[in-house]
């Protein structure tokens, strides 16, 4: 009997001279990865000075939230959405375009959904 794969990857990339907050979530996201997803955001978060990041975000493999797990997402981003400049979300399903544009009105920044990963980059680099 196997188990389902799911989390969330945080990591740091750069292109040329940007730098570039990365997310990958996979499989339906638990309380329990919001548990140990916060604290790691936090901590990357924690040591800039007058946050305006850039992020990528990639949902291509992500399937939903449980409603825990739903509402942590919330309260992370009303805690940290005016930190970010700008957010690209890859995605490839139409419920996640969706939730690109409700997410526009939550961070100080703009979101932006994307299916193609280089134009992603791009418009982060604009």
């Amino acid at each position: 009997m196997g188990s389902t794969r799911h989390g969330m990857s945080i990591g740091l990339e750069r292109q040329g001279s940007e730098c570039y907050l990365v997310l990958k979530a996979i499989g339906t996201l638990t309380h329990d990865d919001y548990l140990i997803l916060t604290p790691m955001l936090e901590g990357a978060l924690e040591g800039i000075r007058q946050p305006h990041i850039k992020a990528l975000v990639d949902v291509t493999e992500l399937k939903g939230w449980e409603l825990h797990a739903a509402w942590d997402d919330w309260q992370l981003g009303l805690k940290h959405g005016r930190e970010f400049d700008k957010i690209a979300l890859l995605g490839n399903k139409v419920w996640q375009r969706l939730a690109a544009k409700v997410g526009d009105w939550f961070v100080s920044g703009q979101v932006q959904y994307f299916e193609d990963e280089a134009q992603a980059l791009a418009w982060l680099a604009e």
